[in-house]
């Protein structure tokens, strides 16, 4: 049984914490760093897949628009798994966009990311 408990950010892990410090900075390099050899990420119903490629969509994701983000939500689904909300305001279309960041971890680092509408 899965069981979603809300926690203060400071209670993340190190590895998710330091991994959106990085890609909120626009800090490619950093931010893949803190990922599987293997890693896949989804978003928007595109999987990236790699290291490389990964790293590539890290570093271009969103670049032709200007945005803030605010962390407005984090929990534990399991040991393996966390969901952070993050919440965009910018220049890109709708202007507002609250998005889940659905974490897998294997051992100390991202094996997989989800980047999803914010679901309630």
């Amino acid at each position: 049984m899965t069981q979603h408990t809300e926690i203060p950010s400071d209670l993340l892990p190190a590895t998710v914490r330091d991994f959106l410090t990085a890609h909120i900075a626009y800090d490619a390099d950093t931010a893949s760093s803190f990922l599987t050899e293997d890693a896949v990420i989804v978003d928007q119903d595109q999987t990236f897949r790699g290291r490389e490629v990964v790293h590539a969509f890290l570093r271009d994701a969103g670049s032709e628009f200007e945005y803030t983000t605010e962390q407005i939500g984090a929990r534990r689904v399991d040991d393996t798994h966390w969901v952070v909300t993050l919440r965009l305001e910018g220049t890109f279309p709708g202007g507002i966009a609250e998005l889940d960041y659905r974490f897998a971890l294997r051992g100390a680092l991202v094996a997989e990311l989800v980047i999803a509408n914010h679901t309630a």
